[in-house]
Protein backbone atom coordinates (compact mmCIF):
# COMPACT_ATOMS: atom_id res chain seq x y z
CA UNK A 1 0.00 0.00 0.00
CA UNK A 2 2.68 2.63 0.87
CA UNK A 3 4.13 1.67 -2.23
CA UNK A 4 1.29 2.36 -3.97
CA UNK A 5 0.58 5.77 -2.64
CA UNK A 6 4.32 6.97 -2.91
CA UNK A 7 3.57 5.44 -6.64
CA UNK A 8 0.42 8.08 -7.10
CA UNK A 9 2.37 10.93 -5.39
CA UNK A 10 4.77 10.67 -7.89
CA UNK A 11 2.42 10.50 -10.71
CA UNK A 12 0.51 13.46 -9.23
CA UNK A 13 3.82 14.96 -9.06
CA UNK A 14 4.77 14.91 -12.54
CA UNK A 15 1.39 15.48 -13.66
CA UNK A 16 1.50 18.87 -11.75
CA UNK A 17 5.18 19.40 -13.28
CA UNK A 18 3.75 18.88 -16.52
CA UNK A 19 1.07 21.30 -16.21
CA UNK A 20 2.92 24.36 -14.97
CA UNK A 21 5.35 23.75 -17.38
CA UNK A 22 2.79 23.91 -20.25
CA UNK A 23 1.06 26.51 -18.94
CA UNK A 24 4.61 28.54 -18.36
CA UNK A 25 5.41 27.89 -21.73
CA UNK A 26 1.75 29.06 -23.17
CA UNK A 27 2.19 32.27 -21.61
CA UNK A 28 5.68 32.77 -22.69
CA UNK A 29 4.25 32.78 -26.34
CA UNK A 30 1.12 34.65 -25.55
CA UNK A 31 3.49 37.12 -24.19
CA UNK A 32 6.11 36.90 -27.22
CA UNK A 33 3.04 37.47 -29.79
CA UNK A 34 1.59 40.51 -27.29
CA UNK A 35 4.64 42.19 -27.77
CA UNK A 36 5.63 41.70 -31.03
CA UNK A 37 1.79 43.05 -31.63
CA UNK A 38 2.18 46.36 -29.94
CA UNK A 39 5.66 46.57 -31.28
CA UNK A 40 4.69 46.55 -34.77
CA UNK A 41 1.33 49.19 -33.63
CA UNK A 42 4.29 51.40 -31.73
CA UNK A 43 6.32 51.20 -35.39
CA UNK A 44 3.65 52.08 -37.60
CA UNK A 45 2.28 54.91 -34.99
CA UNK A 46 5.67 56.48 -34.18
CA UNK A 47 6.34 56.60 -38.13
CA UNK A 48 2.77 57.84 -38.84
CA UNK A 49 1.85 60.36 -36.41
CA UNK A 50 3.92 62.92 -38.10
CA UNK A 51 2.04 63.30 -41.14
CA UNK A 52 -1.54 62.76 -39.56
CA UNK A 53 -3.74 65.68 -39.70
CA UNK A 54 -6.81 66.67 -40.68
CA UNK A 55 -5.59 67.89 -43.73
CA UNK A 56 -4.00 64.71 -44.44
CA UNK A 57 -7.35 62.81 -44.37
CA UNK A 58 -10.05 65.41 -45.65
CA UNK A 59 -7.58 66.34 -49.16
CA UNK A 60 -6.94 64.74 -52.22
CA UNK A 61 -2.95 63.67 -52.85
CA UNK A 62 -1.20 66.67 -54.87
CA UNK A 63 2.01 66.97 -56.89
CA UNK A 64 2.11 63.29 -57.86
CA UNK A 65 1.40 61.88 -54.61
CA UNK A 66 4.48 63.76 -52.87
CA UNK A 67 1.90 65.74 -50.72
CA UNK A 68 -1.75 66.27 -49.81
CA UNK A 69 -4.31 63.12 -48.25
CA UNK A 70 -5.52 60.53 -49.25
CA UNK A 71 -9.33 60.97 -48.70
CA UNK A 72 -9.75 59.15 -52.13
CA UNK A 73 -8.04 56.09 -50.95
CA UNK A 74 -10.10 55.91 -47.76
CA UNK A 75 -13.74 56.71 -49.37
CA UNK A 76 -12.16 53.96 -52.11
CA UNK A 77 -11.38 51.69 -49.66
CA UNK A 78 -14.94 52.02 -47.88
CA UNK A 79 -16.67 51.49 -50.83
CA UNK A 80 -15.01 48.09 -51.64
CA UNK A 81 -15.73 46.98 -47.81
CA UNK A 82 -19.07 47.58 -48.04
CA UNK A 83 -19.62 46.05 -51.51
CA UNK A 84 -18.37 43.46 -50.69
CA UNK A 85 -19.81 43.07 -47.27
CA UNK A 86 -23.54 43.55 -49.06
CA UNK A 87 -22.54 40.78 -51.56
CA UNK A 88 -20.73 37.71 -49.30
CA UNK A 89 -22.77 38.34 -45.88
CA UNK A 90 -26.16 37.75 -47.22
CA UNK A 91 -25.04 34.75 -49.50
CA UNK A 92 -22.33 33.12 -46.80
CA UNK A 93 -24.61 33.73 -44.02
CA UNK A 94 -27.72 31.36 -46.08
CA UNK A 95 -25.03 29.14 -47.62
CA UNK A 96 -23.63 28.59 -44.32
CA UNK A 97 -27.99 27.53 -42.77
CA UNK A 98 -28.41 26.02 -46.05
CA UNK A 99 -25.35 23.42 -45.50
CA UNK A 100 -25.86 22.87 -41.57
CA UNK A 101 -29.95 22.87 -41.39
CA UNK A 102 -30.66 21.77 -44.70
CA UNK A 103 -28.83 20.03 -46.34
CA UNK A 104 -28.42 15.81 -45.51
CA UNK A 105 -24.75 14.96 -44.34
CA UNK A 106 -23.10 12.71 -47.36
CA UNK A 107 -20.32 12.69 -49.70
CA UNK A 108 -21.36 15.55 -51.39
CA UNK A 109 -21.72 17.97 -48.27
CA UNK A 110 -18.32 16.62 -47.14
CA UNK A 111 -17.13 17.50 -50.97
CA UNK A 112 -18.49 20.87 -50.45
CA UNK A 113 -17.04 21.91 -47.78
CA UNK A 114 -13.80 20.56 -48.40
CA UNK A 115 -14.03 23.00 -51.42
CA UNK A 116 -15.20 25.79 -49.34
CA UNK A 117 -11.87 24.97 -47.08
CA UNK A 118 -9.68 24.67 -49.86
CA UNK A 119 -10.89 28.20 -51.01
CA UNK A 120 -10.65 29.86 -47.61
CA UNK A 121 -6.64 28.87 -48.29
CA UNK A 122 -6.57 30.19 -52.16
CA UNK A 123 -4.13 33.25 -52.09
CA UNK A 124 -5.62 36.28 -53.07
CA UNK A 125 -3.76 36.82 -55.94
CA UNK A 126 -5.69 34.18 -57.63
CA UNK A 127 -9.09 35.83 -56.56
CA UNK A 128 -7.88 38.83 -58.37
CA UNK A 129 -6.82 36.95 -61.60
CA UNK A 130 -10.64 34.75 -61.64
CA UNK A 131 -12.09 38.50 -61.28
CA UNK A 132 -10.36 40.30 -63.57
CA UNK A 133 -11.30 37.79 -66.32
CA UNK A 134 -15.00 36.59 -64.87
CA UNK A 135 -16.24 40.49 -63.58
CA UNK A 136 -13.91 42.77 -65.46
CA UNK A 137 -13.67 41.21 -69.20
CA UNK A 138 -16.50 38.60 -69.34
CA UNK A 139 -19.57 40.52 -67.15
CA UNK A 140 -17.75 44.07 -69.32
CA UNK A 141 -18.01 45.52 -65.29
CA UNK A 142 -14.31 46.60 -66.49
CA UNK A 143 -12.13 47.82 -63.97
CA UNK A 144 -14.66 49.05 -61.50
CA UNK A 145 -15.50 49.54 -57.80
CA UNK A 146 -18.72 46.78 -58.53
CA UNK A 147 -15.55 44.36 -60.17
CA UNK A 148 -13.58 44.95 -57.17
CA UNK A 149 -16.11 44.63 -54.66
CA UNK A 150 -17.20 41.53 -56.08
CA UNK A 151 -13.72 39.98 -56.22
CA UNK A 152 -13.05 40.50 -52.41
CA UNK A 153 -16.46 39.40 -51.81
CA UNK A 154 -15.43 35.62 -53.08
CA UNK A 155 -12.71 36.11 -51.37
CA UNK A 156 -14.44 36.56 -48.16
CA UNK A 157 -17.22 34.22 -49.28
CA UNK A 158 -15.58 31.08 -48.01
CA UNK A 159 -14.89 32.51 -44.31
CA UNK A 160 -18.73 33.33 -43.71
CA UNK A 161 -19.86 30.35 -45.11
CA UNK A 162 -17.36 28.15 -42.71
CA UNK A 163 -17.92 30.40 -39.38
CA UNK A 164 -21.43 30.61 -40.07
CA UNK A 165 -21.68 26.53 -40.31
CA UNK A 166 -19.76 26.83 -36.99
CA UNK A 167 -21.81 28.94 -35.12
CA UNK A 168 -25.03 26.75 -35.92
CA UNK A 169 -23.30 23.85 -34.57
CA UNK A 170 -22.45 25.42 -31.14
CA UNK A 171 -26.36 25.54 -30.64
CA UNK A 172 -27.59 22.30 -28.73
CA UNK A 173 -30.31 20.13 -30.96
CA UNK A 174 -32.42 20.64 -28.04
CA UNK A 175 -33.20 23.95 -28.69
CA UNK A 176 -34.10 23.20 -32.58
CA UNK A 177 -36.25 19.93 -30.97
CA UNK A 178 -38.39 21.85 -28.62
CA UNK A 179 -39.17 24.68 -30.90
CA UNK A 180 -40.16 22.03 -33.86
CA UNK A 181 -42.52 20.29 -30.85
CA UNK A 182 -44.38 23.28 -29.86
CA UNK A 183 -45.51 23.85 -33.58
CA UNK A 184 -43.10 25.67 -35.11
CA UNK A 185 -41.60 24.96 -38.70
CA UNK A 186 -38.73 24.67 -39.78
CA UNK A 187 -37.91 27.82 -41.04
CA UNK A 188 -39.07 30.04 -37.85
CA UNK A 189 -37.04 27.87 -35.64
CA UNK A 190 -34.52 28.86 -37.51
CA UNK A 191 -34.96 32.39 -38.30
CA UNK A 192 -36.33 33.22 -34.59
CA UNK A 193 -34.87 30.61 -32.34
CA UNK A 194 -31.17 29.18 -34.26
CA UNK A 195 -29.96 32.50 -35.68
CA UNK A 196 -30.64 34.85 -32.63
CA UNK A 197 -28.41 32.16 -30.63
CA UNK A 198 -25.39 31.77 -33.06
CA UNK A 199 -25.03 35.43 -34.25
CA UNK A 200 -22.68 36.66 -31.60
CA UNK A 201 -20.59 33.97 -33.34
CA UNK A 202 -21.52 34.68 -37.07
CA UNK A 203 -20.61 38.52 -36.19
CA UNK A 204 -17.36 37.23 -35.33
CA UNK A 205 -16.62 35.31 -38.59
CA UNK A 206 -18.39 38.81 -40.46
CA UNK A 207 -15.24 40.71 -38.40
CA UNK A 208 -12.81 38.17 -39.70
CA UNK A 209 -13.87 38.57 -43.22
CA UNK A 210 -14.28 42.64 -43.27
CA UNK A 211 -10.91 42.17 -41.88
CA UNK A 212 -8.98 40.02 -43.88
CA UNK A 213 -10.67 42.09 -47.46
CA UNK A 214 -9.85 45.62 -46.05
CA UNK A 215 -5.80 44.62 -45.93
CA UNK A 216 -5.98 43.37 -49.79
CA UNK A 217 -4.04 44.40 -52.19
CA UNK A 218 -3.95 41.81 -54.97
CA UNK A 219 -7.75 41.30 -55.84
CA UNK A 220 -8.29 45.38 -56.28
CA UNK A 221 -4.70 45.48 -58.46
CA UNK A 222 -6.35 43.25 -61.21
CA UNK A 223 -10.03 44.70 -60.79
CA UNK A 224 -10.40 48.50 -59.63
CA UNK A 225 -7.59 50.12 -57.74
CA UNK A 226 -6.57 53.49 -59.33
CA UNK A 227 -2.32 54.26 -59.44
CA UNK A 228 -3.66 57.60 -58.96
CA UNK A 229 -7.04 59.35 -58.98
CA UNK A 230 -7.45 62.52 -56.85
CA UNK A 231 -11.14 62.91 -57.53
CA UNK A 232 -13.83 60.65 -55.95
CA UNK A 233 -15.93 58.03 -58.21
CA UNK A 234 -19.40 58.92 -59.01
CA UNK A 235 -20.82 55.31 -59.94
CA UNK A 236 -19.70 51.83 -59.09
CA UNK A 237 -18.48 51.70 -62.36
CA UNK A 238 -15.76 53.97 -61.81
CA UNK A 239 -11.93 53.53 -60.78
CA UNK A 240 -10.95 54.30 -56.91
CA UNK A 241 -8.10 54.39 -55.12
CA UNK A 242 -7.95 52.51 -52.05
CA UNK A 243 -5.78 52.43 -48.78
CA UNK A 244 -3.83 49.02 -49.04
CA UNK A 245 -2.75 49.70 -53.22
CA UNK A 246 -2.18 53.59 -52.19
CA UNK A 247 0.30 52.18 -49.57
CA UNK A 248 1.88 49.30 -52.00
CA UNK A 249 2.27 52.68 -54.66
CA UNK A 250 3.61 55.20 -51.97
CA UNK A 251 6.70 52.56 -50.82
CA UNK A 252 7.79 50.81 -54.15
CA UNK A 253 7.35 53.48 -56.91
CA UNK A 254 7.33 57.10 -57.35
CA UNK A 255 9.87 60.20 -57.93
CA UNK A 256 11.00 61.19 -54.64
CA UNK A 257 10.87 58.58 -52.36
CA UNK A 258 12.15 61.53 -49.30
CA UNK A 259 9.03 62.49 -49.30
CA UNK A 260 6.51 59.64 -49.72
CA UNK A 261 7.39 57.39 -47.42
CA UNK A 262 6.52 59.46 -44.59
CA UNK A 263 3.21 59.49 -46.69
CA UNK A 264 3.12 55.77 -46.81
CA UNK A 265 3.58 55.43 -42.97
CA UNK A 266 0.70 57.92 -42.74
CA UNK A 267 -1.31 55.80 -45.05
CA UNK A 268 -0.50 52.37 -43.23
CA UNK A 269 -2.04 54.16 -39.63
CA UNK A 270 -5.05 55.31 -41.08
CA UNK A 271 -5.79 51.86 -42.91
CA UNK A 272 -4.71 50.02 -39.26
CA UNK A 273 -7.11 52.70 -37.30
CA UNK A 274 -9.81 52.22 -39.55
CA UNK A 275 -9.26 48.33 -39.13
CA UNK A 276 -9.52 48.77 -35.37
CA UNK A 277 -12.98 51.24 -35.66
CA UNK A 278 -14.98 48.68 -37.58
CA UNK A 279 -13.16 45.11 -35.24
CA UNK A 280 -14.78 47.78 -32.18
CA UNK A 281 -18.00 48.47 -33.89
CA UNK A 282 -18.51 44.87 -34.76
CA UNK A 283 -17.50 43.72 -31.17
CA UNK A 284 -20.06 46.09 -30.45
CA UNK A 285 -23.00 44.68 -32.07
CA UNK A 286 -21.69 40.96 -30.92
CA UNK A 287 -22.09 42.56 -27.26
CA UNK A 288 -25.84 43.77 -28.42
CA UNK A 289 -26.98 40.77 -29.58
CA UNK A 290 -25.52 38.30 -26.73
CA UNK A 291 -27.21 41.08 -24.02
CA UNK A 292 -30.47 41.06 -25.85
CA UNK A 293 -30.09 37.11 -25.66
CA UNK A 294 -29.67 36.85 -21.97
CA UNK A 295 -32.43 39.01 -21.53
CA UNK A 296 -34.87 36.85 -23.83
Amino acid sequence: MDSSKKLQAGNHRSKVLAETVAFGLFRVLSGIIVTILFVILAFIIIKGAGVLDWDFITTPPSDGMKGGGIWPAIVGTFYLMAGSALFAFPLGIMSGIYMHEYAKSGRVVRFIRMMTNNLAGIPSIVFGLFGMSLFVNFFGFGDSILAGSLTLGLLALPLVIRTTEEALKAIPDSFREGSLALGATKLQTIRRVILPMAMPNVITGLILALGRVSGETAPILFTCAAYFLPQLPQSVFDQCMALPYHLYVLATSGTDMEKQIPIAYGTALVLVIIILLVNLLANALRNYFQNKLKTN
